[in-house]
């Protein structure tokens, strides 16, 4: 679902105040870019080009910290995000099988962002869950002990 212009204009608006309100402390670089990250679902030029022109800095330096840090995504993800552990742990119970099984519900490849906007896949390492392995997690939801046949239940419960 595509903003409107009002609402693009807010999200803006809020990230500038965020911004006034953080340059001046120490390590602003970080937290700016969660919140841009938060409000527009991944950081573009134009954001690293705004938070880069606020703080003084390259935007070669905004670049590097954007692409260092898994957190953050240069591309726009859906609204579910559906990420599959492949750490040793998970992937020794299976975990490959689980994210074979979410490409094919899905119909699309890791990385990718299922036509209507609806889901992205990641790939993740380690999400601290080892006891659960194999671990999917839709957002900040988590879901271990998976077996494939778990899989359509999950995703269908999203749709």
């Amino acid at each position: 679902m595509a903003l409107t212009k009002e609402q693009i204009d807010k999200q803006r608006a809020e990230l500038d105040n965020f911004i006034a309100l953080n340059k001046n402390v120490d390590g602003p670089l970080m937290p700016i870019m969660q919140k841009a990250q938060e409000l527009f679902g991944f950081l573009s030029m134009e954001t690293m080009t705004i938070i880069a022109d606020s703080l003084n800095i390259p935007v070669s330096e905004v670049y590097g910290v954007a692409t260092f840090y898994s957190q953050f995504s240069l591309i726009p993800k859906g609204e579910k995000v559906v990420s599959v552990c492949t750490g040793t742990a998970c992937y020794v119970k299976g975990a490959q099988d689980i994210l074979d099984e979410v490409i094919k519900q899905l119909g699309i490849p890791v990385g990718e962002t299922t036509a209507d906007g609806k889901f992205t896949i990641m790939d993740t390492r380690c999400l601290g869950c080892c006891g659960l392995a194999p671990v999917l997690v839709v957002n900040e939801d988590v879901y271990g002990r998976l077996d494939i046949a778990d899989v359509k239940g999950i995703i269908e419960k999203y749709r």
